[in-house]
């Protein structure tokens, strides 16, 4: 008789939310699919509010600098593991690996381990998608591992999308478009510390954006204390700028504020991906890396989706020192608008990462 899988996935926090974000996302995705899934996290603080009530068919686990073997003997017992996720590079504890390596094949699906990596637009990520590796050392010496790259083409492990996904965001959008306020443009601000955030708060306190005052929806974290510090500096009152403190957002809440809003700035790799998937205008704030390295994957990004000019220098404005950062006309919105909505529908166009990740484990057992 056939079983569903038991999926181990680990996931260390190197700062931020993107790395938990995802793999959350990823979790839920296979348990609602009917697999069983065991996260491994060294800091799942978190999911105190990214997810608040858990999910079924998955299991939070505590992974320390020397994990807890006789966890690992308890979990693994009760259900050996069939396929093994190290997402984003993390290394996957020794004491894990040994006793992983061990276990009997279960039922008709031998076991399976992978890289996940991070979202790239960049053309490495066709070349290198569902390349093998063998392990040369270590417990699990003799093993290969599979390196799974999500990506926006058909050469790629695609990008994570639940199914019924728009279902839920049309039925929002009828219910609560009666409750918007026409005259103003509702923004999310989700970023790290651009540059240019103080110019641009400043010509919406002035101007509003594209002729309409704006109500901006301000998240928790980062994002506003680098909103206060700019306020701190300037008197902040003004008929064209309205600014709503929202309080650390479920993932799910977070989903509903980017469906409500007239444009979205995103930050990150999930982030960024839901606002492509909301089908409204989206500014993505690249993670910066010292050296310069998060510009080439910015420019990749913008060339895969094809996006309009003035979205294209508004990016790497909003990315770089913001000298440059011109606020969009109603003509550039309008445009912004359009190609949001063409860039989703030739994304649904493809299958999505689970439903390729699953085929891919059953492929590769």
């Amino acid at each position: 008789m056939n079983r569903h899988r038991q999926w181990d996935i680990f996931c260390k926090v190197i700062d931020n939310f993107g790395d938990i974000g995802v793999c959350w996302r990823l979790s839920t995705d296979l348990a609602a699919r009917g697999e069983q899934v065991r996260l491994w996290i060294d800091d799942a603080s978190a999911l105190s509010w990214m997810a608040p009530a858990g999910a079924v068919g998955v299991e939070v686990l505590p992974w320390s600098k020397s994990i807890d073997s006789t966890t690992v003997v308890a979990r693994l017992a009760k259900q050996p593991g069939d396929v093994l996720v190290e997402a984003f590079g993390c290394d996957i504890p020794r004491e894990f690996l040994a006793l992983w390596v061990v276990q009997p094949a279960q039922s008709q699906s031998a076991r399976c381990w992978l890289n996940l990596e991070y979202l790239s637009a960049e053309s490495y990520v066709e070349r290198c998608h569902a390349m093998p590796s063998l392990v040369s050392h270590g417990p699990a010496a003799g093993w290969t591992k599979w390196f799974f790259y999500p990506g926006f083409t058909p050469q790629t492990g695609g990008l994570l999308r639940e199914p019924g996904l728009l279902q839920r965001m049309t039925s929002f959008q009828l219910e609560n478009e009666q409750l918007r306020d026409p005259t103003r443009l509702r923004v999310s601000l989700f970023c790290y510390e651009p540059s240019a955030l103080a110019a641009l708060l400043a010509e919406w306190s002035r101007h509003g954006l594209a002729g309409q005052p704006v109500e901006l929806l301000v998240t928790a974290g980062r994002t506003a204390h680098a909103v206060k510090a700019v306020l701190n500096q300037w008197k902040s009152d003004s008929e064209t700028l309205h600014i709503t403190w929202l309080p650390w957002l479920s993932q799910a809440e977070f989903d509903r504020m980017l469906w409500d809003c007239d444009l979205n700035f995103v930050r990150g790799e999930d982030s960024v991906l839901r606002a492509l998937w909301a089908g409204k205008p989206w500014v993505w704030s690249i993670y910066p890396q010292d050296d310069g390295a998060h510009l080439p994957k910015l420019e990749a990004f913008l060339q895969q989706l094809n996006v309009p000019n003035s979205l294209k220098a508004f990016h790497r404005a909003w990315n770089t020192d913001g000298e440059k950062l011109v606020a969009p006309s109603a003509a550039d919105l309008a445009d912004w608008r359009h190609h949001a909505t063409a860039a989703r529908t030739a994304l649904l166009e493809q299958e999505d990462m689970t439903s390729r990740l699953l085929q891919f484990v059953v492929k590769n057992r």
